[in-house]
């Protein structure tokens, strides 16, 4: 039955290419952008915990992979059969614990085990495969994970508080110059201190700044909110007005 129906919906799919004069005239480039923002509306539905939205998001999310992959075809690049192939071949591949008869002691060594496939298949570096496109802190965060599998990591915690506390005294002694071209390079050491910082603790930077921003938002937009029901303007208040909403705003969390 699961066979069916994707075909059926990839069939829809080069309908659409068909037929419809927009998806006709879309390419890889041209909706690559839009594959992001999908990307980051199924992230923000696992976020909300909402799995009436992850279905829905998914489903977008899974429309632009045929829809690439419908294109591609087109063009004699490659199939909805190769593209099948590889990641089936990938996962197995890189799965000996599981498809083959390899023993694991636990999360560590497969994590490891992983990175040393990789290698195996031709690449050249244990960094590859993090795109420069990331989020910055995404990126960070995924490289240090990379390095710290092969053993380039801090011993302890207490050594990346350390270095924390070195890069923000740095970054003040720059600051205190008047250098911003070298605060701001002490400035990004910080944040990749920081991100260090997180996997000590297990955090996810990326979670942990979208939280922080998402309650940042939550916040100021009450401010705003009860402004408006007294017929006022933020841009019409002072600064004491505003914190006295935001501290109101924080106890009703």
């Amino acid at each position: 039955m699961l066979e069916i129906k994707f075909k059926e919906f990839v069939d829809i799919v080069k309908r659409l290419r068909k037929e419809c004069p927009w998806d006709k005239e879309q390419t890889n480039e041209s909706i690559k952008a839009a594959t992001l923002e999908e990307a980051y509306e199924t992230v923000h539905a696992i976020d909300e915990n909402n799995f009436d939205e992850l279905k829905k998001e998914l489903g977008d999310l899974l429309f632009h992979i045929a829809f690439h992959t419908a294109i591609a075809e087109e063009i004699n690049e490659f199939t909805f059969e190769e593209v099948i192939d590889e990641i089936s071949a990938k996962l197995i591949r890189r799965h000996p614990h599981v498809f083959s008869n390899l023993e694991v002691s636990g999360t560590e060594e497969i994590k490891r085990n992983w990175e040393t496939i990789k290698l195996q298949e031709g690449r050249t570096s244990i960094l590859e495969g993090v795109p420069p496109t990331m989020p910055a802190i995404m990126r960070a965060h995924r490289l240090q994970e990379k390095a710290s599998k092969v053993g380039f990591d801090w011993d302890a915690i207490a050594d990346v508080k350390k270095k924390v506390n070195e890069e923000l005294d740095e970054l003040q002694i720059e600051i205190d110059n008047n250098q911003i071209e070298k605060a701001e390079e002490e400035f990004g050491d910080l944040l990749f201190s920081l991100i260090n910082l997180s996997r000590f603790l297990n955090i996810n930077p990326e979670t942990a700044l979208r939280k922080t921003t998402n309650k940042f938002e939550k916040r100021f937009t009450y401010i705003e909110k009860k402004l408006a029901e007294q017929n006022k303007k933020i841009t019409d208040v002072d600064l004491k007005e505003m914190d006295k909403y935001w501290d109101e705003s924080k106890t009703l969390e």
